[in-house]
């Protein structure tokens, strides 16, 4: 067992040095971006940043108030700000909320200046997780299951444009972690 953490901990170690850009983790809202995020970034002894945190912090205003007062299109702008202000100084991993790589102009400067990496779940675990937190605001009107059925509909092509995806596994975070670590490795080949 301790020659297979050694083995990780080298191939983690090499993958570091090999990594040039922030990596943004993209996908539905409960597929584990945050979550995740944190403990891929400590795996790779890089910084962590929530853009929702970042763009609450920049707003004064939590992401259910900016979108009852000024709607959807003015949260979209602002995110991709934030967003191009984190990957410029050179986040080393970057969780987005679930629709900024819908967002066209997001999207390609996602695409352009660091690696994109779609956590991929199914609708059930999706629901379970996000019924945990009653702060997501396109949850508020209507049947989650529903609505995330639809969202992944809507968004599925879009997150297909990731060139590293992965499927968010039950279990420790780490497990999924490790699983973007390999598949960015791959990606790097």
């Amino acid at each position: 067992m301790t020659g297979d953490i050694a083995l990780d901990d080298t191939r983690i170690a090499r993958l570091q040095g090999r990594i040039d850009r922030p990596i943004v983790l993209v996908g539905l809202m409960g597929v584990g971006k945050s979550t995740v995020g944190r403990r891929l970034a400590a795996m790779l002894q890089r910084s962590f940043v929530d853009a929702d945190e970042a763009i609450e912090k920049a707003a004064r205003r939590s992401i259910p108030e900016i979108f009852e007062e000024f709607g959807e299109p003015y949260f979209r702008d602002g995110e991709r700000r934030v967003i191009a202000r984190l990957i410029d100084e050179a986040a080393g991993v970057i969780a987005t909320g679930g629709g900024a790589f819908v967002d066209p102009e997001t999207r390609a400067l996602i695409l352009e200046r660091a690696i994109a990496v779609w956590i991929d779940c199914d609708i059930d675990t999706l629901v379970e997780r996000t019924s945990r937190r009653n702060s997501r605001p396109l949850l508020k009107n209507g049947d989650p299951k529903e609505i995330l059925t639809r969202l992944d509909r809507e968004r599925r092509a879009f997150y297909a444009e990731a060139p590293v995806q992965v499927e968010s596994i039950k279990g420790p975070h780490a497990d999924t972690a490790r699983a973007i670590i390999e598949a960015i490795e791959e990606h790097l080949a």
